[in-house]
């Protein structure tokens, strides 16, 4: 569906955006994940139209648009701030786009009324946007998004001004919606959860090069670099002879028999986070080694009273050591 051909981007001679090639397929469900200022906002307005890219070429739907204004590619754009007409009803504000594109009224109305149902908004057509909670507001702007039918739908951070627990919902109903509409989404997130849970491919960014594509479970279980590794996710992050190793928490197991254990330390934090548990440990240093501590995610059903201050073993399997 959407194509990048070895796509820069230099402002004032600096590269935000270094060479990238990317292949999105059609249906997929992409997410551009990173910390701020990483270039994961630019690469979706270069894909939009709104920037145009230094050196490269972008693809879409086999058309190469890289030099097209916006309006002539086939996908729309929802923001963080829903920027939604303040005047116009929610109803209004969904037939927009629609009446710009001078669609007959009767077609209007059905795809109106299509998209409202979709984002569960039947109850609210006749409010204006100053009448509706944050929510609402960004279900309005993706409802006008895809009430376009667009061939690819760009996600800047849309629920990133939400609650936590809006978010949560948002979130479920947007992968939902993806999935029934079958239009490709190529989304954009700091927040390393959103992407995990809604992505089909993540694509892991720092600084304005590429740490790792794949599947959530890809760049969860197999990080290829330092960053996704720290980045997706906790881990701790060991030195060996042959270089760096990284285990998850969930894989590190902590005993009270030190003698036969492959790393010591003391507990420094016992956290109960409702479906996690965790300890916090601070290694024993070995050959002048900086002090490091390693976070140990507990099995649920461990009964285990483990105390601040305690001295305790750590061991964990080799299978489960992945080579940074």
């Amino acid at each position: 569906m959407i194509e990048l051909v070895e796509i820069e981007k230099q402002f004032e001679g600096q590269a935000v955006v270094h060479p990238l090639s990317l292949v999105i397929k059609e249906g997929e469900f992409l997410t551009l994940l990173g910390p701020s200022g990483c270039g994961k906002t630019t690469i979706l307005r270069m894909i939009a139209g709104f920037e145009q890219p230094s050196k490269g070429h972008i693809i879409l739907a086999g058309k190469n648009v890289t030099e097209a204004p916006p309006n002539l590619r086939d996908l729309n754009l929802v923001f963080q701030h829903y920027a939604l007409f303040p005047h116009m009803t929610v109803e209004e504000n969904i037939a927009f786009g629609l009446k710009m594109k001078k669609i007959p009224k009767d077609q209007q109305k059905e795809r109106v009324a299509e998209a409202v149902h979709m984002t569960q908004l039947k109850a609210l057509t006749s409010r204006y946007p100053h009448q509706l909670s944050g929510g609402q507001q960004q279900r309005v702007a993706i409802a006008r998004a895809i009430v376009n039918k667009p061939k690819v739908l760009l996600l800047d951070e849309p629920l990133g001004a939400l609650d936590l627990q809006l978010r949560k919902n948002l979130q479920t109903e947007l992968k939902h919606l993806q999935r029934t509409l079958g239009i490709t989404f190529v989304y954009v997130t700091h927040d390393q959860e959103e992407a995990m849970m809604m992505s089909d491919r993540i694509v892991i960014m720092n600084n304005g090069r590429v740490e790792q594509i794949g599947t959530p479970k890809e760049v969860y279980a197999s990080p290829r670099t330092l960053f996704a590794a720290t980045f997706i996710g906790e881990n701790n992050v060991f030195t060996s002879s042959e270089g760096l190793f990284a285990v998850r928490p969930e894989k590190l197991r902590p005993h009270r028999n030190v003698e036969d254990a492959m790393k010591t330390g003391i507990i420094q934090d016992v956290l109960y986070m409702g479906n996690v548990h965790k300890l916090i440990v601070e290694l024993d240093q070995v050959d002048m080694q900086t002090a490091m501590k390693v976070t140990i995610a507990l099995d649920l059903a461990d009964e285990e009273s483990w105390q601040v201050g305690e001295q305790i073993g750590v061991n964990w399997n080799a299978k489960d050591e992945v080579v940074i």
